[in-house]
């Protein structure tokens, strides 16, 4: 063990000054067969196999105490990067709240954000072949997660082994098959073991959309085609999906499936919200005209007034862009990929300026306010929404998703949420492969749009828990399962893709299959309604003040009502109303956990009380001779309460950092603690107050 200020260094190179230990270097060698003998044993996943690895590597753990380091073993396989060394665990008879897939000390390729070094106590990012070696290995993830690994004592040939297959096998461009996914998925398909069935509908089907369409009662209007069976119409269309009643089939195959209004759900009073993939924007004269006249007989077939009106939101023109979702991400993540704890405070001072200029929590409150507007022109104007964008499966798939969880309470429950993310994004065109840039091949292509769908599902439950039959837990884990390539789901572009490679290998992949659209760019939406439907639909786009004034009066009459769980939800939007997601952003930060807070926590201690309740009234009944109250079973959820805190289950594997501290200048202000400022020490230890 290290004492503080572990440093770093490969090879040779002396220790620095600055840098106190109780063990001299050779001790660590020597005793390289004894720490074997403590090290965890690497489980390896069917079909994982072992890439490189290190010994004598020091994972940097900065606690109350200061840094230290726990020595151990690193490995890299083609699916994670791992460190195996012996840390503190639980009680055997506490509950362990732990992920069955990845370890607490593993990463997996995909979730590997940015890989630092450290040179002389500076830090650079590496790519690429490396002249020289770093002292320290900092690696940034995408859970938000941040890793320190010393490599000072580590063996020179090793160091450059591990560091350089790590930084090849985490940054350099793969090829689709090349994916662990494949690996694994052919090692378990001798396998015997068998799941649960599915309760998800998967969508994969016709039969599946029948059921969605009687289930919202919109097959009176709409219809489930298969003209896209074996994918012979498009590529990046579904096999099957849900169209007008009226269109011809033979009208889907005019333009690979570009200008068709695709159903994606119905409303209780009949109407409709439909999406469409715009044209390409370069046409030349005699193809627009062609495009025109399609449009118009398209048109007609959804817009019939006074029985039926239709008004089209168009996202590519008058919403956010995929390159603004993309800077304000990259900002509002280095809030949290905190290096050391002195890093943490000095941004305390300035955070909520910071988080305002990443503007993430501004985009977030825009995609709920366009879903509530969507929602009024369903539910109040009862008029059908179209929404059109480039290629349809982005912005559309998260508006469409948030009108549907806002709306519909079966989507608010698991199977539902879990089905409605097969219809909307697997099925719906959702290009996972290049927005998570699970290959490495174009990180302009990577936004976290899913991710923001997500964000903005977390303020409704934490808005309103009741009416979720999941909690913020399961959205955290769901969010982690984007970078854990045995979950078909989330690694593949389109149907077709997904299809063609699954099929030519002959696996079967685990989890909910999945379905995805191809190369971004595809359609382009800055003519459709100049150039295309003309004047016609530019009619039916309500000016910017009516659409204000309408939003206004439904968002605030609703909420002057009760609220129905079991109906319509819409969001409170203000300002303070919309939060950063905790749980997720904040839960590897020990400074950032309130020990013994949260709601978990609260809620433990409402569960003990009853339990001392019962036990009282046990006492009554045996006193009185009278029947004893049925035992509630399971109420406790930890035998040591102490170990929940605000961030709980995830702060429950943050066992190197027992007591948060703030700054004494924090304290300064308070009248009530003014002898607490007035200690010698620089920091406050609330963990004896």
């Amino acid at each position: 063990m290290l004492g503080k200020g572990v440093g770093g260094g490969s090879g040779s190179k002396a220790p620095k000054p600055s840098f106190v230990s109780y063990v001299r270097p050779e001790e660590i060698h020597t005793n390289e067969k004894e720490v074997a003998e403590k090290e965890v044993t690497l489980h390896l996943l069917p079909g994982e196999q072992l890439l490189c690895e290190a010994s004598t590597v020091l994972k940097c753990i900065q606690d109350d105490s200061g840094q230290h380091g726990i020595c151990g073993k690193l490995v890299c396989t083609d699916f994670k990067i791992a460190f195996l060394g012996e840390e503190s665990t639980l009680d055997d008879n506490e509950p362990q709240f732990k992920n069955k897939v990845i370890g607490e000390n593993d990463i997996t390729l995909h979730c590997v954000d940015q890989i630092y070094g450290v040179f002389d106590e500076k830090k650079k990012p590496l790519f690429g072949q490396l002249k020289k070696y770093p002292e320290k290995l900092i690696i940034h993830c995408k859970d938000l997660r941040v890793f320190h690994f010393c490599l000072r004592y580590t063996k020179e040939e090793e160091v450059k082994r591990i560091v350089s297959g790590i930084i090849h096998h985490t940054q350099a461009p793969k090829l689709l098959k090349r994916l662990f996914l494949f690996s694994y998925a052919t090692a378990k398909q001798n396998s015997t073991a068998t799941g649960p069935p599915h309760q998800t509908v998967m969508f994969d089907t016709i039969k599946d959309w029948h059921w969605e369409l009687e289930r919202t009662k919109g097959n009176i209007k709409y219809k489930a085609v298969n003209a896209n069976e074996d994918y012979k119409v498009c590529e990046k269309l579904p096999a099957y999906f849900v169209v007008p009643v009226s269109l011809p089939e033979e009208d889907i195959l005019c333009f690979q499936g570009r200008g068709i209004p695709i159903w994606c759900w119905s409303c209780h009073n009949g109407c409709a919200l439909l999406k469409m993939s715009a044209f390409p924007k370069e046409q030349d004269e005699s193809n627009l005209q062609i495009q025109k006249a399609f449009l118009d007989g398209i048109y007609k077939t959804i817009h019939n007034p006074p029985y039926e009106t239709l008004k089209t939101e168009d996202l590519s023109n008058s919403f956010i862009s995929l390159q603004e979702i993309q800077t304000s991400y990259s900002k509002f993540k280095q809030l949290f990929l905190i290096d050391n704890s002195s890093e943490f405070w000095d941004t305390d001072v300035k955070w909520f300026s910071l988080l305002e200029n990443s503007n993430w929590l501004d985009i977030i409150r825009r995609c709920l306010k366009k879903a509530i507007e969507v929602i009024e022109c369903l539910e109040v104007q009862n008029t059908n929404v179209l929404l059109i964008e480039e290629n349809a499966s982005d912005l559309c798939c998260i508006i469409s998703s948030l009108v549907q969880v806002m709306m519909d309470p079966y989507c608010r429950t698991r199977f539902g949420f879990q089905s409605l993310i097969q219809k909307e994004w697997i099925m719906g065109g959702h290009c996972f492969l290049d927005r998570c840039n699970h290959l490495r091949q174009n990180d302009k292509e990577e936004v976290p749009v899913f991710l923001l769908f997500l964000d903005c599902v977390w303020q409704l439950v934490q808005q309103y828990p009741p009416a979720f039959e999941f909690t913020e837990t399961y959205l955290t884990v769901l969010s982690d399962s984007l970078y854990i390539p045995i979950f078909s789901t989330f690694f593949f572009n389109s149907p077709y893709q997904k299809d063609a490679n699954v099929h030519q290998r002959q696996l079967s992949l685990p989890l909910n299959p999945n379905k995805s659209s191809p190369k971004r760019g595809f359609f382009e939406t800055d003519h459709l309604i100049k150039n295309l439907l003309g004047k016609r639909i530019s009619k039916l786009i309500n000016s910017s003040d009516e659409l204000h004034d309408n939003f206004r009066e439904f968002y605030d009459n609703w909420h002057s009502k009760i609220v129905d769980y079991h109906g319509l939800l819409l969001p409170h939007i203000e300002g303070p109303e919309i939060k950063v997601w905790a749980q997720r952003c904040l839960r590897w930060i020990p400074e950032a956990q309130i020990l013994g807070g949260g709601p978990v926590a609260i809620m433990n201690k409402v569960l003990e009380m009853m339990e001392e309740v019962q036990s009282l009234q046990k006492k009554i009944d045996e006193k009185h001779n009278s029947l004893m109250t049925p035992p509630l079973d399971g109420l406790s959820l930890l035998r040591k309460p102490a170990r929940l805190s605000s961030l709980f289950p995830f702060a429950l594997l943050q066992r190197h950092s027992s007591k948060p501290v703030l700054p004494t200048n924090s304290w300064k202000t308070l009248g009530d603690e003014e002898d607490l400022a007035k200690q010698e020490d620089e920091f406050v230890d609330l963990g004896d107050l």
